[in-house]
């Protein structure tokens, strides 16, 4: 996946209420650290914006969610990360770019007792207040996106 330059072009139509300087991009390469990079950067971002500490951790804990899963289920180099606060900085929306070909769908059953994985999209499910998948607009794959009441 080629990364776009500049990493923030012109938002896509769900983005367009975005206040100036509430929006954040940043690449990672597809190597095993790059989960623990995510959640530092959303966390140290997020907390430079003053959300909330419940709002952040699960923002924290989804974009683990999300960038271990283009890391194990995609053919991906890299993946693009954005961190987006409404106009009204109400909600959050983060969105996970990878190479992947195939759309993210709902789990289809939870995760038993003894399975080691397949409980990560299930987690997204329950903490996102929204969230889905398509055809990315940045790059040559999907993005998996999730959304959260950032302030009440």
């Amino acid at each position: 996946m080629t990364l776009p330059t500049p990493l923030a072009p012109a938002p896509s139509p769900a983005l367009a209420t975005t206040a100036p300087g509430r929006e954040y991009w940043f690449g990672l390469p597809a190597l095993r650290t790059s989960a623990r990079s995510a959640r530092d950067t959303v966390r140290e971002r997020l907390r430079s914006w003053e959300v909330p500490g419940d709002t952040c951790c699960d923002a924290v804990l989804l974009v683990s969610e999300l960038t271990t899963n283009a890391l194990l289920h995609t053919g991906s180099d890299q993946v693009l990360c954005g961190l987006t606060l409404t106009g009204d900085e109400r909600s959050l929306r983060i969105e996970l770019h990878d190479d992947g070909p195939t759309p993210v769908r709902p789990p289809e059953h939870r995760a038993g007792p003894g399975d080691e994985g397949g409980r990560g999209l299930f987690l997204v499910q329950q903490l996102a207040d929204r969230w889905g998948s398509a055809r990315s607009t940045r790059g040559e794959g999907k993005v998996v996106w999730a959304e959260l009441t950032a302030f009440s």
